[in-house]
């Protein structure tokens, strides 16, 4: 009998190993290498991801992030397309775009939850509609037509009688050297720079003027990736999250964050942050009802030929 505790001691100690295996790999193994396609170069919606990464919380998901810088805003779908990146983040237009060219990229996670895009006015357009007869600078993308229109039409005037002009990606020195009346922007990074230049500005956000509210930022990754390991965009989106709300329990720090990446103006950087920091609320999360306002936006306004399946385009989940 008094060989009996000693014989359950071994018993158990060779059981052990099995039983203890899932934390002691996750402590003695790296986490796995994931790489994220950003949709341009590094700013203030990122600060969640980069806050991720400095706090190691995408380690606390079992996953190693590495972020990749685009030259262009449409690259991130291209390299996820090529399987160069496992995520992306993607503009909501960029990705119906793509599907509709019939790539299975689909949306699991929301950067940002509200749309970026303005038309940013000199001070003597008092409203929308003074947009008439006017000049304004669009950048040629599909969606600034769309949001020109919708924001000129929902305050009763006429989108035929306004005057666009390409000017790139140059909405802060046109409009500040007055080459233009307006310009369709983006009120989080262009806005707050063109205040800081002391440029009087109005600011028609299109959310307030005709377009629902809705992710402009999406985390995206290829359907394929989703049915080969379903854990994985949970764990990312999980680690994003979590570095969002850090994020914004400490801008400074997620400023610096961002900063150390872009090599921009330190001021500039906070506050832009600043400004964006509370469309990231709720983080990470889609919205149903959202997605179908975007959808039926696109498609009104032209950007889109046809209504997007939510159900198809976003993994709800």
């Amino acid at each position: 009998m008094s060989r009996l505790p000693a014989l359950i001691l071994v018993l158990l100690a060779a059981v052990a190993p099995g039983c203890g295996g899932d934390g002691e790999d996750d402590a003695a193994n790296p986490g796995r290498g994931i790489t994220l396609a950003l949709d341009f170069q590094p700013n203030p919606v990122h600060a969640g991801i980069f806050t991720a990464i400095d706090r190691g919380l995408d380690g606390r998901q079992g996953l190693e992030l590495t972020v990749r810088t685009p030259a262009a805003s449409t690259d991130s779908l291209k390299l996820l397309a090529a399987g160069k990146a496992d995520f992306s983040v993607v503009d909501i237009h960029d990705l119906g775009l793509a599907r509709e060219r019939g790539q299975d990229v689909v949306g699991v996670g929301a950067v940002v939850q509200r749309p970026l895009a303005a038309v940013i006015a000199r001070r003597g357009v008092r409203r929308p509609r003074d947009l008439e007869g006017r000049r304004v600078g669009v950048t040629g993308l599909p969606s600034d037509q769309a949001v020109l229109e919708s924001v000129v039409r929902a305050d009763g005037g006429d989108p035929r009688r306004v005057r666009t002009t390409t000017i790139g990606f140059a909405a802060v020195p046109s409009l500040a050297a007055g080459k233009v009346d307006a310009v369709v922007t983006f009120w989080n990074a262009e806005g707050v720079a063109l205040r800081r230049r002391g440029v009087r500005t109005r600011e028609f956000r299109v959310d307030r003027y005709g377009a629902p509210r809705y992710p402009e930022l999406v985390l995206a990754t290829r359907r394929s990736t989703l049915k080969r390991d379903p854990a994985l965009a949970r764990r990312l989106t999980a680690a994003v999250r979590a570095g969002t709300e850090a994020a914004r329990a400490d801008l400074p720090a997620a400023a610096a964050s961002v900063r150390r990446r872009s090599q921009g103006d330190a001021a500039l950087t906070r506050a832009q942050l600043a400004a964006v920091a509370p469309a990231f609320v709720p983080a990470v999360r889609l919205d149903r009802r959202s997605l179908e306002g975007w959808a039926a936006f696109d498609t009104r306004f032209g950007i889109l030929e046809r209504r997007p399946d939510v159900d198809r385009a976003f993994s709800l989940d």
